[in-house]
C-alpha cells in the first residue's frame, strides 16, 4: 500500500482521516471510501424512521399552512402576488394535460400566440409534473394542480435537503431538520412559491447531490463490482438529471456551478485526492450525460431548434439590490413588523431577503468554524454567489452606486446569458442551511457531553433570534372575476371556424386573463396574442408575449387613455392586416376598463356595430377575412 496521506474529509465528528494513495476509509463528504467505510450507518440508506417521517409530515404541514388561502378556494382563489404568472403556469398545466388526454405533441401548440404557436420547451413548461399530473388537472382543473405543485415542492424539496443533511453531513437529526427546514421555506422559496413552481419543485437537486458525493467516495474503489457500480451511478445520475430538465433547467444550472465550487474549494486543501477523485468520477459522469442526452435530446432539440425557439433573451438589468440582502421579506414575521425599503424586482423575486440577523450568524459562524473544509467551501459559495447576484453594477436603495461587478462579464456567456441574475442567490441557500446544520450538530454534541455548557444554549438562542424573523406568513389571495359566460357556456364555439379569437384588447404579459377563459372552454379555440417566451427578429431574440401588432397598440392605447383614438384609412388597413395575419374568426369585448372607449373604437376600425352574445360584445368578422 502506498504513502499515507493525512487529509481532513469533512466527517461527520470532524476528525481528521488517514486516507492512502490506493486505499481509503472515509465517510466524509466528497472523499473516497473503501468497500468497507470505518463507521457504519445505522440504518440503511431508503429506511424511514420516526424522525424522518415527523420531519416529512412537519414540512407538508408548514407548505399547506402558507399555501391556506389559496387551497381554501381553489375555484377563484388566485396568490395576488403572482402578478399575471398564476394565469400563465395555470394555462401551461392544462395545455399540457389537453395535449396527453388528445395524444397531441406538448412540446408545441398554437393555442395561444394563433397562427405562429408557442414553443412549450423554450417556456419552462414543467413537463416533470404536467405530464403526470395530467389526471389531477383533467379531474380538478389546473388551479388545484398549480397549488399542489407548489405544496408538494416545498414540502418535498425541505426533505429532500434533511435526507442529504441527515445521512451525509451531520449525525443529529434535529440539525438535519433545521438545514431541510430552511432549504424548503427561506425566502426566496416562499417568494416564488407565489408563482414560480420551477423555482420551488427542487427536491431533485438535493438527491443529484447525494449520487454525486457518493461517487466520489466510491472513486477510488477497485475490484470486480467497480464495472457495474459505474453504469448503476452513471444511469441513476442520467435519469435524474434528465427528470430536472424536465421540471426547470435554469434551476439546475444554478445548482451545477454552486456544486462545482463547492467542490473546488473543498478539494483545494487536498489537491492529489481532488483530482484521483475526478479522474475517478470523470467516466461515470460523461456516461451519465451520454443517458441523460439520449432521454432528452428531442426535447432539448425542439427547445433549442424547433418552432418558435429563441436563442437568448435580454431581460434588462436583473441585479439584487444591496439593500434587499439586510432586509426581511414581505411575505414573513419580519416583514410584518420590520419592513424596509422596497427594492426587489417583483413580489415574486425576493431572493436575497435573508435579514440582517441570519448574515451576521453566518458570517460568525463561517469565521469560528473556518478549519472546517465543509464550512470553508459552504462560505465562499454564499460569497460568490451572492456577489454575482448583485448584477453588473451595484445598486443601494435603487440608486446606481457607480461599482462595476463580476457580472458584467459573466453575462456574456451562453446561457448565463439567460439567468437572472437575481436568482443567483438561491444557491447560497443550500450553502447556509449547510452552515446551520454543521453548528447546530456541534451544539447537539456538546449538550450531550454536558448539559451544563453554556454554549448549546448561546447558539440555539441565537439561530432563534436570526431565524424567528424569516418565518413565512400565509401567501395573500384575492378573488378572481368569473369566467364570461360566452366561454363558459360554450357560446364561442358558433363563432369559431378554423380561425382564432381575438379579445379586445389581445392577452399580452400584462393582461393574460384570456388563457384561463379558454382553459375553461376546453381549448375549443386558438388565441391572437397571448403571455409566454417567444422570438422575435432575425436573430431570434426572446420576449415576453408577440410581437406588438398595430392594432393590438391601438386598442391599449384606447384603454389606458379612455380616449377613442383618431381612426382614419390607414388605420383600418393596418386593423384588416392584423385581422388577416391573426386568422380572426371573431373579436370579443368582455367586461373591462374602458369597455365603452373599446367598444367606439373597434365599431371604428371596422365599419360596423358589435352584437351584445351573453355578457361580451361580438364582432364576428369571418365574412370580412379572406382565406
Amino acid at each position: 500500500m502506498g504513502r499515507a496521506v493525512q487529509v481532513d474529509l469533512g466527517t461527520r465528528d470532524g476528525s481528521a482521516v488517514a486516507v492512502a494513495d490506493k486505499e481509503t476509509t472515509s465517510t466524509g463528504v466528497l472523499g473516497t471510501a473503501s468497500p468497507t467505510p470505518v463507521r457504519k450507518r445505522r440504518l440503511p440508506r431508503i429506511q424511514l424512521n420516526r424522525v424522518d417521517l415527523i420531519a416529512a409530515f412537519g414540512y407538508l404541514a408548514l407548505a399547506t399552512l402558507v399555501l391556506s388561502g389559496q387551497w381554501r378556494n381553489t375555484q377563484s382563489g388566485y396568490l395576488i402576488k403572482s402578478g399575471q404568472d398564476q394565469t400563465m403556469w395555470e394555462w401551461f398545466f392544462a395545455v399540457t394535460a389537453h395535449s396527453v388526454a388528445n395524444l397531441q405533441n406538448p412540446l408545441g401548440t398554437n393555442l395561444q400566440n394563433f397562427p405562429a404557436g408557442v414553443n412549450m420547451m423554450a417556456n419552462t413548461a414543467m413537463f416533470g409534473v404536467g405530464v403526470p399530473f395530467t389526471p389531477i388537472t383533467l379531474l380538478f382543473g389546473p388551479t388545484v394542480t398549480f397549488v399542489l405543485v407548489l405544496t408538494l415542492g416545498l414540502a418535498s424539496t425541505a426533505f429532500g435537503w434533511y435526507w442529504l443533511f441527515s445521512r451525509e453531513l451531520v449525525e443529529s437529526r434535529l440539525a438535519a431538520v433545521i438545514g431541510g427546514l430552511f432549504c424548503g421555506f427561506a425566502p426566496a422559496m416562499i417568494s416564488h412559491a407565489n408563482a414560480h413552481p420551477n423555482f420551488v419543485v427542487l427536491v431533485l437537486l438535493p438527491i443529484i447531490a447525494g449520487q454525486l458525493i457518493r461517487m466520489a467516495r466510491h472513486a477510488g474503489v477497485t475490484g470486480p463490482e467497480r464495472p457495474r457500480r459505474r453504469v448503476r451511478d452513471a444511469v441513476a445520475l442520467g435519469l435524474l438529471v434528465a427528470l430536472q430538465i424536465a421540471l426547470g433547467e435554469e434551476p439546475l444550472l444554478i445548482f451545477a456551478l454552486a456544486f462545482g465550487l463547492f467542490a473546488v474549494v473543498y478539494f483545494l486543501h487536498a489537491p492529489r485526492l481532488g483530482l484521483r477523485v475526478l479522474r475517478g468520477i470523470t467516466p461515470t459522469v460523461l456516461l451519465a450525460a451520454v443517458i441523460t442526452i439520449m432521454l432528452t435530446e428531442i426535447p432539448l432539440w425542439w427547445q433549442f431548434f424547433g418552432p418558435q425557439s429563441y436563442r437568448s433573451i435580454d431581460h434588462g438589468p436583473m441585479g439584487n439590490d444591496l439593500k434587499a440582502i439586510v432586509q426581511f421579506p414581505s411575505e414573513s414575521l419580519g416583514g410584518m413588523f420590520s419592513p424596509g425599503q422596497y427594492v426587489a424586482i417583483n413580489e415574486t423575486e425576493q431572493n436575497a431577503y435573508f435579514g440582517w440577523p441570519l448574515l451576521l450568524l453566518v458570517v460568525a459562524t463561517v469565521a469560528l468554524l473556518w478549519r472546517d473544509r465543509v464550512v470553508r467551501a459552504a462560505g465562499v459559495v454564499i460569497t460568490v454567489f451572492g456577489v454575482l447576484s448583485l448584477g453588473a453594477v451595484a445598486m443601494f436603495g435603487k440608486q446606481r452606486t457607480g461599482i462595476e461587478l463580476p457580472w458584467r462579464w459573466a453575462e456574456h456567456v451562453p446561457l448565463l446569458s439567460t439567468v437572472l441574475e437575481t436568482r443567483l442567490t438561491m444557491a447560497a441557500i443550500p450553502a447556509i442551511a449547510v452552515i446551520l446544520a454543521l453548528a447546530t450538530d456541534r451544539a447537539v454534541r456538546w449538550w450531550r457531553e454536558s448539559p451544563m455548557d453554556w454554549r448549546p444554549l448561546a447558539w440555539f438562542g441565537t439561530l432563534a433570534f436570526a431565524l424567528l424573523p424569516l418565518v413565512p406568513t400565509i401567501l395573500p389571495v384575492t378573488e378572481r372575476a368569473p369566467t364570461p359566460e360566452f366561454f363558459a357556456d360554450g357560446t364561442v364555439r358558433d363563432y369559431v371556424s378554423g380561425g382564432s379569437v381575438v379579445l379586445v384588447p389581445p392577452p399580452r404579459p400584462a393582461d393574460a386573463r384570456a388563457l384561463r377563459w379558454q382553459a375553461d372552454a376546453g381549448f375549443e379555440f386558438p388565441l391572437a396574442g397571448g403571455y409566454f417566451v417567444g422570438p422575435t427578429g432575425t436573430q431570434k431574440k426572446g420576449i415576453y408575449g408577440p410581437e406588438t401588432r398595430p392594432t393590438t397598440a391601438l386598442l391599449v392605447q384606447a384603454q389606458d387613455t379612455g380616449t377613442v383614438p383618431p381612426i382614419g384609412d390607414e388605420a383600418r388597413a393596418r386593423a384588416l392586416t392584423d385581422l388577416r395575419f391573426w386568422q380572426a374568426d371573431v373579436l370579443v369585448l368582455p367586461a373591462t376598463k374602458n369597455s365603452d372607449t373599446l367598444r367606439t373604437t373597434v365599431t371604428q376600425l371596422l365599419g360596423f356595430a358589435p352584437t351584445r352574445v351573453d355578457d361580451v360584445w361580438v364582432w364576428d368578422v369571418r365574412a370580412l377575412i379572406v382565406r
